[in-house]
């Protein structure tokens, strides 16, 4: 590594931060719960396994976030894992209302009153186990009661682009 490309911690720059981590391709997934009544869903890549045995996953939400107090006081979510062809979906879910995100989207509703999103290549629906701080986000880790899954294709990131994930 270049020295001069070395910064020190009170010098990063959060563009060249997103960008490094950029590098790292991963999955795109629709979270969403239910609180006071109300649906609500936001598109996350921050998604990953904890543990099998118990079966357990996290996720990260910014705190100022306009729905980070419902998916923390929710109870649980749901994660659908979306399928290559659900890019328009991913945009849907970072902006606009709730009610304009879930507006004609074809869902299913789980025992747990929680959303799966139609088309999904796989969902995960959980109970929150635990909230860890982290810097300006909390970690949701869940415990996974019920999933589903299929061979589709799925959607990713990449360096700020949707692409697609081939098996």
């Amino acid at each position: 590594m270049n020295a001069d490309a070395r910064l020190e911690i009170g010098e990063m720059d959060h563009a060249d931060l997103k960008r490094a981590m950029g590098c790292f391709a991963t999955g795109i997934a629709v979270v969403t719960t239910r609180h006071g009544g109300a649906d609500l869903g936001m598109t996350c890549n921050s998604f990953n396994t904890v543990s099998l045995e118990p079966p357990l996953v996290l996720w990260s939400v910014r705190r100022a976030a306009a729905s980070h107090d419902a998916f923390v006081h929710g109870g649980g979510y749901t994660v659908s894992i979306l399928g290559a062809d659900q890019e328009d979906i991913a945009n849907r879910f970072t902006r606009g209302s709730q009610e304009e995100r879930f507006a004609d989207l074809p869902v299913e509703r789980l025992p747990t009153g929680r959303l799966v999103i139609g088309g999904a290549a796989a969902w995960l629906d959980c109970s929150l186990e635990n909230v860890v701080e982290a810097g300006d986000h909390d970690i949701l880790i869940g415990r996974v009661l019920e999933f589903d899954s299929t061979l589709k294709d799925t959607l990713g990131y990449l360096r700020g682009r949707f692409t697609k994930l081939r098996s």
